[in-house]
């Protein structure tokens, strides 16, 4: 059974949401951080980034240290205020193409050892303790794990209703999504839900590995204080349903000493080779893979997909496509074996067009462009249960969450 609480979040005034709430940090070009970080002083990019312009030539303690003192300087000023009850949250955001829809919990680090909450991914040792060092010494968090659940009847019906209610917050952002937050409150809305997740016997991890790895990190840490925050990692749960999985689409920097001629002759071992010529293709069925190589467009049809068999567990990881392109091109054809660290290869989101991998080709910067039919949450929730990892840049998975929006104090 999945527990959560909840509890005293701290958030923006009313009247400045719209200013202080923000995307990732990594998510903004140069000249973007500057226009904002010179022009808005409610950013919370202030408290992500205290020394920006500096940043290269401070070490980590001071910036966590930096971190947590603009944190408390916004308290200071009623820029954010904490509330006064423990509640959990409805959050939505609403984009051109979807509507994400979902509540803000914490959820039990407990459940997370005991793998109720069920983990896809593989982690970095040195990024999990950087955070861990991060969350130990700036005492919040801002950006909540995101969370699957199994789609429920009852906690849609919960929603539903509750979107009647007047929300806290209703804003617009610069890439035009509209944000609505409301609370939940009342001692028999927070017991409905408490009994809603109760029922549900797991809970999966989409995006935020190695947040909720760090949180894990920083509990065993410092258990010894006594502090109950620490039990508990802030989260946005979301139906399964509701969650977008786009695939990462990846770009390579040569054909590893392999003549274009050489390359697809190597590549017809394992593909059916369609020439697209200037089409701009990409995948429109699992097994499919796109290539875009020397100014053409390229169907890759993988022709041994039938020798596959889902439900055999030895088969569930060597099914997913961005393994196949790894066994079949990546490692034994372009050489790269390590595709976290070898920077030969690098990623694009698929929410990005196709024009971007074509572009970074024709370029020069790179020589061939692979594109790939995304994962289903099933895949997911498969390789979860059975306590499989996914190759790293499989999936990039929508919504994400604003910085700023909601903190969870530690």
């Amino acid at each position: 059974m999945a527990k959560i609480i909840p509890f005293k979040a701290v958030r923006p005034a009313p009247d400045k949401v719209g200013l202080v709430s923000c995307r990732m940090y990594d998510d903004y070009s140069p000249a973007e951080l500057v226009a904002l970080l010179e022009f808005n002083p409610y950013s919370f990019l202030h408290v992500i980034q205290p020394a920006y312009t500096n940043t290269q030539r401070i070490t980590s303690d001071k910036r966590f240290k930096g971190v947590s003192h603009k944190y408390n300087d916004f308290k200071k000023e009623n820029i954010l205020i904490k509330e006064q009850t423990e509640m959990f949250y409805l959050y939505e955001i609403q984009s051109k193409h979807n509507t994400f829809t979902g509540i803000i919990a914490g959820t039990s680090i407990e459940d997370y050892q005991n793998n109720v909450i069920k983990k896809h991914e593989d982690t970095l040792q040195f990024r999990v303790e950087l955070f861990k060092d991060y969350l130990h010494q700036t005492g919040f968090n801002t950006e909540p794990v995101l969370i699957t659940y199994p789609d429920s009847t009852e906690i849609n019906t919960f929603i539903a209703i509750h979107k009647k209610n007047r929300p806290i917050y209703e804003f617009s952002t610069t890439n035009k999504e509209k944000h609505t937050l409301w609370k939940i409150e009342t001692e028999t809305e927070i017991n409905l839900l408490l009994d809603y997740f109760e029922k549900i016997p797991n809970l999966y991890i989409a995006d935020g590995h190695h947040r909720s790895a760090s949180a894990e990190m920083l509990y065993e840490q410092d258990k010894a204080s006594g502090n109950p925050n620490l039990n508990y990692f802030m989260s946005f749960l979301i139906a399964e349903s509701n969650v977008k999985i786009y695939e990462f689409n990846r770009v390579v920097r040569d054909l590893n000493g392999h003549t274009k001629e050489e390359f697809i002759k190597l590549l017809a071992d394992n593909f059916i080779i369609k020439p697209k010529e200037l089409e701009l293709w990409q995948p429109k069925v699992k097994y499919e893979f796109g290539m875009y190589l020397d100014g053409e467009f390229y169907a890759l049809e993988y022709k041994y997909k039938d020798n596959f068999s889902s439900d055999e567990t030895e088969n569930i990881l060597k099914n997913l496509d961005a393994q196949i392109l790894y066994d079949t091109v990546l490692n034994p054809i372009l050489g790269i074996g390590d595709l976290r660290n070898d920077e030969r290869i690098d990623y694009i989101p698929g929410k990005q067009a196709i024009l971007s991998i074509k572009e970074l080709i024709d370029e020069g910067e790179f020589e061939v462009g692979f594109m790939l039919y995304p994962s289903d949450i099933n895949e997911i929730k498969l390789l979860a249960d059975n306590n499989l990892i996914m190759p790293p840049k499989s999936t990039y998975i929508e919504p994400k969450f604003r910085s700023g929006l909601l903190v969870y104090e530690l």
